[in-house]
């Protein structure tokens, strides 16, 4: 044991250690520091490219640059400076308020990029973490989108704050689809200077998709974020009802050598070992695994991704909620393999920009490629899977995703064979139409599979407006009618006014395997639409934005008959320093079919028909304070009777270091049943700690008081090397009453080691 203990010291020793050495977590530059030259001033008048777009210019670097945040290299001096940043939020269109400056270079290996911005305030910087993949929107930071097909529809975004830490993202179709779990070995790093900080950033050109024989010309787009003043500004401006991600509003990035892409080669093995006691049971068993993950470059745009025997025992924990419907929660994928390019095989209606806060929540009614339906169970429980390949990237204007899966049998699970297929053709002006095939096939049953073949298209037209579409069938063996679903919607979204208004229906047979969906023999009628107004005499009382809304959804059977109905009215306020409030009113009717036990130890609700109205009010303050919050309550009908709802957040943030969460949702309620009152309640602590931006430790426990339920799940991340971690995993599982059931737990080490080539 104390030879374990040393050695966990020695690595958490060895990280600090490394940070100081190599500088990650920058400090705020002393007396004797290297004294940077003012950048140089961007043109009153910016130049722009032949088809009207903003243009920068990347200068070639004679040697490596150092990647320190020090803009102290001679290249800095020599390559033309971009500027004049303009507001989307709060003032859409006005100059920024503080200056940035930002210049781009290459060499051989890489693209850099360096950014100085300035503040007149350089002492009130917010920064909030040093986690890789924070949360960009709460505190101050830089950002730059690679567009390097020059498409103007997909992309890689990477985010720097003035304490060096990293958040790189996928985006696809301008941001229809977000993958916030991609991830590159890039560097970055930044230092606070006397009139603002400045930022420095590496990206190899090999960890890109890019057209080698393109002009050397890319889509980029910069932004900044002033946290204190709740501002957001960009390069080459965007209508604030969208984001960075809307490229085909981006600049243009000049320069670049025609081929530099490299074959981008990656073995990545793991190790894995294992002590654990499933919950209840009688003795630990010790498990040892090996695996490993391929990733190669077949093409300049085609990536080629194969795993062997893979392991996710460092995911987090999935984060219970309090159910009050007849269907089970839904969970997001958290698994690398899955999420990483996961926009290319995405097909569904599209996700509208909002601002920042609350807003109507979208119902996933239908996700028709849901990757979790792949190694896991619907509880959650690990499969095994032998391994994997995925295809993905584009060939000329063709999108193409590939996935083949195989699971190993597991108690009562049989072992099966996935796959699915995606493509996607680029039209005209950030529009497109696709296919998809899914497939589920027995290992050991050729009568045993569910196919999917499904078309889709996303059309944009001017004045802001899109319509998306879907068309699916299926085939399962024993069904031969109603094995169909469609979704058609339109939908513009501007500043002021935005609507969304569709079908959606899914028919009696509709069976997916490798979909998500709440019900089948339905059609859904939806509506979304709201006003922005903005008033300077409202802001000038800290009200930056309202927004009255409504959000419409109706449901009937294939034949008509009403089945489910949600009105949700809504009215919302948007404060100058990033609060919101909102009160809505709900009404509600449900047709149960069959018995639904809302909480243990009540009556089942019998089938029939319920209606139901509620209030609803929720605050939630400015989210950038070392101390912030959210309270929602909820009050009036639910199914045969009323409720009393109280969901309440703490988050408190003493340094950009620690982040502790406490949370708790507490339903009463009682229904026009026997013996019917019940409460549910769930409470939940999340806690991270940053050593660095390298290493990490996060904690989430929740307590369920109805099932005397607790679970706790601790994880310890080093990033030893780029893309190289080692995982350190506690996990508990306990019921807390005397019935002498042992708990669950495991402990979990795993190591990763990326071997570039």
């Amino acid at each position: 044991m104390r030879a374990h203990i040393g050695i966990v010291l020695s690595i958490l020793l060895l990280g600090q250690g490394r940070t100081l050495i190599a500088g990650a977590v920058p400090q705020q530059l002393a007396a004797g520091d290297t004294v940077l030259s003012p950048p140089p001033e961007p043109p009153a008048a910016p130049r722009r490219s032949a088809d009207g777009r903003l243009a920068v210019l990347a200068a070639r670097a004679e040697r490596p640059v150092k990647v320190d945040g020090i803009l102290d290299e001679s290249v800095w001096r020599d390559a033309e400076p971009v500027g004049r940043f303009v507001q989307s939020e709060p003032r859409q269109g006005e100059p920024a308020t503080e200056k940035t400056v930002v210049q781009v270079a290459f060499d051989d290996e890489y693209l850099y990029i360096a950014a100085h911005c300035f503040d007149s305030q350089p002492d009130a910087l917010v920064v909030n973490d040093l986690r890789q993949d924070f949360d960009p929107d709460n505190q101050d930071t830089f950002q730059v989108i690679l567009d390097t097909f020059a498409d103007r529809r997909n992309g890689y975004v990477f985010i720097v704050n003035p304490e060096g830490a990293k958040v790189d993202w996928q985006v696809a179709n301008e941001g229809r689809e977000v993958n916030t779990s991609w991830e590159a070995p890039w560097t970055a790093d930044a230092r606070q200077v006397a009139d603002g900080w400045t930022t420095e950033i590496a990206i190899p050109f090999r960890a890109l998709r890019f057209n080698q024989t393109g002009g050397g010309v890319w889509g980029v787009n910069f932004a900044r974020n002033i946290r204190r003043k709740y501002e957001e500004t960009l390069w080459s401006p965007i209508p604030r009802s969208y984001s960075i991600a809307r490229l085909s509003l981006a600049g243009n990035l000049e320069g670049l050598p025609a081929s530099r892409g490299g074959r981008d080669l990656r073995v990545k093995p793991y190790l894995a070992a294992s002590k654990v006691r499933a919950t209840g049971g009688p003795a630990f068993s010790n498990e040892l695994g090996l695996g490993v993950d391929l990733k190669y470059g077949v093409t300049d745009a085609l990536t080629l991704d194969v795993t062997v025997n893979p392991d996710f025992a460092q995911v987090e924990a999935d984060e219970q909620q309090v159910n009050l419907t007849q269907f089970s929660q839904f969970f997001p994928e958290k698994r690398d393999f899955f999420l990483e390019n996961s926009g290319l095989f995405y097909m569904g209606d599209a996700a509208r920009k909002t601002s920042r806060g609350i807003e109507p929540r979208q119902d996933t009614d239908l996700l028709p490629f849901f990757s979790r339906r792949v190694g896991l169970t619907e509880t959650g429980t690990p499969v095994p899977i032998d391994g994997g390949l995925r295809l993905t990237g584009r060939a000329g204007r063709l999108n193409i995703g590939a996935l083949a899966m195989r699971t190993r049998a597991a108690d009562d699970i049989e072992p099966n064979d996935y796959a699915v297929v995606r493509v996607r053709q680029n039209l005209a002006r950030s529009s497109d139409i696709g296919a998809i095939f899914m497939t589920r096939q027995a290992v050991h049953g050729a009568g045993d599979y569910n196919r999917v073949y499904g078309i889709d298209s996303n059309i944009r037209f001017p004045a802001e407006v899109d319509w998306s579409s879907y068309v699916m069938r299926t085939e399962t063996p024993g069904v031969s009618s109603g094995q169909y679903a469609y979704r058609t919607s339109l939908m513009r979204e501007g500043t002021f006014f935005h609507v969304k208004a569709g079908v959606m229906s899914l028919g009696d047979g509709f069976n997916n395997d490798l979909g998500y969906y709440r019900r089948i023999g339905v059609r859904k009628w939806l509506l979304d639409t709201g006003l922005r107004p903005r008033f300077r005499s409202l802001q000038r009382l800290g009200i930056r934005e309202m927004h009255p809304h409504i959000v419409w959804n109706y449901f009937e059977d294939q034949s008509g008959r009403m089945v489910s109905k949600r009105l949700h009215t809504g009215y919302s306020v948007f404060l100058n320093d990033g609060a919101t409030l909102q009160i809505d009113a709900n009404p509600a009717f449900e047709l149960l079919e069959a018995p639904f036990q809302i909480a243990r130890g009540i009556p089942p609700i019998p089938p029939g028909e319920y209606s139901w109205s509620d209030i609803q009010a929720t605050f939630r303050s400015d989210p950038s304070r070392t101390v912030s919050g959210t309270i929602d309550l909820i009050g009036g009908g639910l199914w045969t009777g009323t409720q009393r709802t109280v969901r309440v957040s703490v988050e408190v943030r003493p340094s950009y270091r620690l982040r502790a969460t406490l949370q708790l949702s507490r339903t009463a309620a009682e229904l026009d049943l026997p013996e019917a009152e019940f409460v549910k309640s769930l409470w939940t602590l999340r806690a991270n700690y940053s050593f660095n931006t390298n290493m990490f430790v996060d904690g989430l426990t929740q307590y369920d008081p109805e099932r005397h339920l607790f679970n706790a799940n601790v994880r310890f991340n080093l990033i030893h090397r780029p893309l190289s971690d080692l995982f350190i995993v506690l996990n508990e599982q306990r019921f807390m009453t005397s019935e002498g059931i042992s708990p669950g737990r495991s402990v979990i080490l795993k190591v990763t080691q990326m071997l570039a080539f």
